[in-house]
């Protein structure tokens, strides 16, 4: 390598034992590159691979490769002439000198450059996985599931899965993650960060990801469709996990039992109820949550806050999910069909705990007592019976409820609040079970069936009372005789005919 330098002749005899010193230092540098033969296997190895490829798919330019060159000979001679002009007192190049070499250095970091896109990445590596995009291209295959990827490090991060290696935990929760990028990301949760903000609304995020998936939502883009049917997501996350309905997919296995799950999500959740770790606490009351999103949205009780509002009417929600649900009442859309009988439904989890009354499958055992239930939420509402926990207070006064819904029902006495109105006439109710049990004296309907008889009923509670009449059940028993009855309205009929104050106050006269 040859290096060309203008010199002063004042200044050449002190100069001359430096470049011998560079002589020798290039001399060592060829030495070096002499003993390093894998090296040259290797380039030839990578010329072949770059041969074996399409002319086009390869596109390197010459010129950008002479900045390489240059750039790392006048790095190199930089760092010769910074420590030779404390010999010589040479000044050093001029700043526009200085900005002039920086901008050919970083014009020559990109040097391979797509043909497919127009990408330019860093190196052929890089350039090599970019290429599997376009390729399809995925050499690392599962043996266990069959997926395959196109890069090693996802392939290792999925076998994870499988093996239930979690190397990374969390320090406040104790939650384990595979990879340590997610642990980071996990971390925001509990430090509250949410670097990346909406310039639409103002919503901030702890993820670039979920930011563009949101940002979707203003645009009403829906770029990903399903390939069974005509729904179509924001996020293609969403269309994965959507497409595992159609294919019956359930790669996620839980170690502590043989529960599979379509989403990495619902395991996480899942194995928390064999952990009993509920890391989420309320800022306005003791109640603790398994996700983060489940306190944002308990949360609302408190601050009445409800950012998402319907576009066919004024209502407002406080989770995004209940807007959709609510919508479809608009819509009149059931998406999702019972495959036992012929009803729709417009929720996904009302499908599937429908289709529990066809199974009889109760998934959900309490952890007190060996009661088991087909639903989560009823779960959680039986536990309390044992724990005591009524988290929900009266504003009005100070009775306390297991449930945010039975809370709101009972304000509704102090405020006279009536707010389903029936479509037949003009009663109003203050429960929209209430409603529905009125309005079918309008409609005449008789959803339950006795399964002794063909007698009929608009209300479940009147049939189980009907019922009793064919098995001889009598729950109800007097405290006084011993009397039993089958239901409670003949009970409190005969304590008031038979053991009352007055019954004993005529007996005496």
């Amino acid at each position: 390598m040859v290096f060309v330098k203008e010199e002063c002749e004042d200044n050449t005899s002190e100069r001359e034992p430096w470049r011998i010193k560079q002589e020798e230092t290039e001399t060592w540098r060829i030495k070096q590159e002499e003993t390093d033969p894998w090296r040259i296997k290797q380039e030839e190895t990578e010329t072949w691979r770059i041969k074996q490829e399409e002319p086009e798919t390869w596109k390197i330019k010459q010129e950008e490769q002479e900045f390489i060159e240059e750039s790392e000979e006048n790095k190199k001679w930089s760092e010769v002439e910074e420590n030779t002009h404390v010999k010589t007192g040479e000044k050093p190049l001029s700043c526009s000198q200085t900005k002039q070499k920086d901008l050919k250095k970083r014009r020559a970091r990109k040097t391979f450059t797509c043909t497919r896109c127009g990408k330019s990445l860093t190196s052929k590596h890089n350039l090599e996985f970019h290429m599997r995009v376009h390729t399809g291209e995925k050499l690392f295959t599962c043996d266990q599931c069959g997926k395959s990827f196109a890069r090693l490090a996802n392939f290792k991060a999925h076998m994870n899965i499988h093996t239930g290696e979690k190397q990374h935990t969390c320090d406040q929760c104790g939650k384990c993650f595979t990879l340590g990028g997610r642990l980071m990301a996990h971390m925001r949760v509990h430090t509250g960060e949410k670097p990346f903000t909406c310039n639409q609304c103002g919503n901030s995020f702890a993820h670039l990801t979920t930011l563009k998936g949101h940002m979707r939502i203003h645009t009403g883009e829906k770029p990903y469709k399903c390939a069974h049917c005509d729904k179509r997501f924001n996020q293609s996350t969403h269309l994965k996990t959507h497409e595992r309905i159609h294919t019956g997919e359930k790669p996620y296995k839980c170690p502590h039992c043989n529960k599979r799950f379509s989403d990495s999500g619902d395991l996480e959740t899942h194995e928390m109820f064999h952990t009993g770790v509920k890391p989420f606490k309320c800022s306005h009351c003791d109640m603790r949550f398994r996700q983060s999103l489940h306190l944002k949205t308990h949360e609302r009780i408190h601050t009445e806050e409800k950012p998402y509002k319907c576009s066919h009417c004024d209502k407002r929600f406080n989770h995004s999910s209940s807007l959709k649900n609510h919508e479809r009442i608009h819509t009149g859309e059931k998406s999702y069909k019972c495959s036992h009988c012929d009803k729709r439904f417009k929720q996904s989890t009302h499908l599937k705990t429908h289709e529990r009354t066809h199974t009889g499958v109760k998934p959900y055992k309490c952890s007190y007592c060996d009661k088991k239930f087909s639903q989560s939420v009823h779960l959680k509402i039986h536990e309390m019976i044992h724990t005591g926990e009524k988290p929900y207070k009266c504003s009005h006064c100070d009775k306390r409820f297991r449930q945010a819904s039975n809370m709101k029902t009972h304000e509704r006495i102090h405020t006279g609040e009536k707010p389903y109105k029936c479509s037949h006439c003009d009663k109003r109710f203050s429960q929209t079970s209430n409603l529905k049990t009125h309005e079918r004296i309008h409609t005449g309907e008789k959803p339950y069936k006795c399964s002794h008889c063909d007698k009929r009923f608009s209300q479940a509670s009147n049939m189980k009372t009907h019922e009793r009449i064919h098995t001889g059940e009598k729950p109800y028993h007097c405290t006084e005789c011993g009397k039993r009855f089958s239901h409670s309205s003949a009970l409190n009929i005969h304590t008031k005919n038979y053991h009352s104050k007055a019954h004993y106050k005529q007996r005496c006269v």
